[in-house]
């Protein structure tokens, strides 16, 4: 599905724009007669972003999005943001082995500092079915203008296939535990969430994943299907406060608009591998999730969120369709405040 609102001249695809039955045959229907969008101009203080993930050095804050290579953009105040080269250039040969569909347009990112490293994950799919690879890439540094400034592809990490996995290989990301282990987080329908423990290489799984989260019981959940059944949560991000892991994802359907109803919800666990419950104390493995954010006045939905913490300040970044902006997916950063061990967003969000 094509979103208007891409970088560097290309559109976005709404790759979360999952859906089975009759649905599929009207999207494929509607796909046959592609529509021409009109690209907007960049605003840098308003920029339109697809799954941003954020990540600051030496001052200077980086943001990493869908787009063809992986969008790019950096900012010295998260206000106004400069649109960088993509990372992925030339695009990685081997993502065309378990995604023969891959021509370069690049999901979900996620970036992490191990050690003097940086490393850049990213998702491979195809539209509807879980066949979908992650790959990571790494860097000395994220500033562009350094003689440092290299990104060396990896390879693969995970894949998923038709009938043989029941996950869809994209959405990552990964965590350090309070132990040093490096554990990664993804998925998007099919059976939910996943967890695995990497290996120290940051990118060979030490065992298969585990469920964490889904939207639905899993007895009600449609299993191994050949296109996206009814299990709609993706985008899982972690984080560690307080003693507790925070498991953050999304509910429902991104990449539609104002017709988007996408939310961002949470649970928290005391240990890496969970159960994450909710306030409610339910399990995200079975329905669970408190609402963090959703529709409001402003906007029609909030999803595939990232959450930092920078000189004790804690930070949201998501995307959010916008009903000022007929729909458009633009950036949400928000300020978290923690009350009574929870997160919530502290600015109103019709800012």
């Amino acid at each position: 599905m094509v979103i208007p609102g891409g970088q560097h001249g290309f559109p976005y695809y709404g790759h979360h724009e999952q859906a089975t039955g009759g649905i599929v045959n009207f999207i494929l229907k509607a796909l046959a007669k592609p529509r021409q969008w009109q690209r907007p101009e960049f605003d840098p203080a308003d920029p339109d972003v697809h799954d941003p993930v954020m990540a600051r050095e030496n001052g200077r804050y980086y943001m990493f999005t869908t787009g063809m290579g992986i969008g790019m953009m950096s900012s010295p105040d998260m206000k106004t943001w400069k649109i960088e080269k993509a990372p992925l250039d030339p695009i990685p040969a081997w993502a065309k082995g378990p995604v023969p569909s891959y021509e370069g347009h690049t999901w979900a990112p996620d970036v992490i500092k191990v050690g003097d490293r940086w490393y850049l994950y990213y998702s491979c799919s195809t539209f509807y079915k879980n066949i979908s690879a992650i790959g990571v890439a790494t860097n000395k540094t994220l500033d562009p203008q350094s003689p440092d400034y290299k990104w060396e592809d990896l390879g693969m990490v995970i894949r998923s296939r038709p009938g043989i996995d029941d996950w869809n290989a994209i959405d990552p990301n990964v965590i350090i535990d309070e132990k040093g282990r490096p554990w990664m987080t993804f998925g998007s329908f099919w059976d939910g969430i996943q967890l695995v423990q990497l290996k120290k290489d940051m990118k060979t799984p030490a065992d298969r994943p585990k469920t964490i989260a889904r939207r639905r019981n899993p007895e009600t959940v449609a299993h191994f299907q050949e296109t996206a059944n009814n299990n709609a949560i993706e985008a899982p991000f972690i984080v560690r406060h307080d003693g507790y892991y925070y498991l953050f994802a999304s509910y429902d359907f991104c990449c539609r608009g104002l017709s988007s109803n996408y939310k961002t919800v949470v649970g928290r666990s005391k240990k890496i591998e969970g159960p994450y419950l909710d306030r409610n104390g339910k399990d995200m493995a079975r329905r669970g999730g408190t609402i963090l954010a959703g529709e409001s006045e402003r906007y029609s939905g909030v999803g595939h969120c990232s959450v930092y913490e920078w000189d004790g300040k804690w930070y949201i970044a998501a995307h959010a369709y916008d009903k000022r902006k007929n729909g458009a997916s633009k950036l949400f950063l928000r300020e978290i405040k923690w009350v009574d061990g929870w997160p919530v967003i502290a600015e109103t969000d019709n800012k």
